[in-house]
Formats: C-alpha cells, structure tokens, sequence
C-alpha cells in the first residue's frame, strides 16, 4: 500500500486537477492566455504531484514552488490580469500552491538539510 510522505502533495494534486477545470467552472474558457495557462500549468503541477506522491524528490517540490510562483505572476506576463476570475484564480491558487511546497521543503528532514547545513556554517 502507497504510504504518503507529505499530505501537501496531495493537495497540490487535486489543485492541478483544479487548475485544468477551471477555466470552464469559472468560465473563461474564450480566455485563450488564461484558459492555455491554467490547463498546460495544471497539467505539470498533477504530474509532478504525482510524482512526489509515487517517488518523493526534492526537485518535485521545487517544481511545485516554480510553478505556484509562475501561477502567480502568470496575469500580468501573459496580459490577463484585467480579467478578474481568472486572475483571481491564478494568484490565490499560485499562492496556495508555493506555500505547500515551501513548507514541504522546510520541514522534510531530508529536503531541509540542506538549509540547515548552510546556517550552521
């Protein structure tokens, strides 16, 4: 039986789920930049929650956090920021979504010796 190492993982998953169906539950599917931003960035945040579900690696959560930063300033780089559904679901989402793999990163023993051995010195 799969024993899951970090709950967050799992949440980032059903979070790339979200992001891959939000464009037609909120809507903006017409949204070509918004709706292609939220579907291809969801995609690679399922797939790498999985793969720190089946396999955990600290890149896994590095990957993650790139992307819940990307999702974040995705409105603005990509000129949807106007929009307010789509906007509002990309910052709250890329927001939730760093966060869990920061937390991820600093409290996994494993993932966070590195840290700890930089402060020591």
């Amino acid at each position: 039986m799969l024993r899951l190492k970090h709950w967050q993982d799992a949440v980032n998953a059903v979070l790339g789920a979200w992001l891959i169906l939000s464009p037609w539950a909120m809507g903006y599917q017409g949204e070509t930049a918004a709706m292609s931003n939220a579907v291809i960035i969801g995609l690679a945040l399922f797939a790498a929650a999985l793969g720190a579900i089946f396999v955990p690696r600290a890149w896994e959560e590095w990957t993650e956090g790139a992307l819940g930063l990307w999702m974040i300033v995705s409105p603005w780089a990509l000129g949807f920021s106007a929009l307010q559904g789509p906007q509002l679901t990309a910052v709250v989402t890329g927001v939730v979504i760093a966060a869990l793999a920061l937390w991820t990163l600093l409290t996994d023993k494993d993932y966070s010796a590195w840290w700890r051995d930089r402060m020591a010195q």
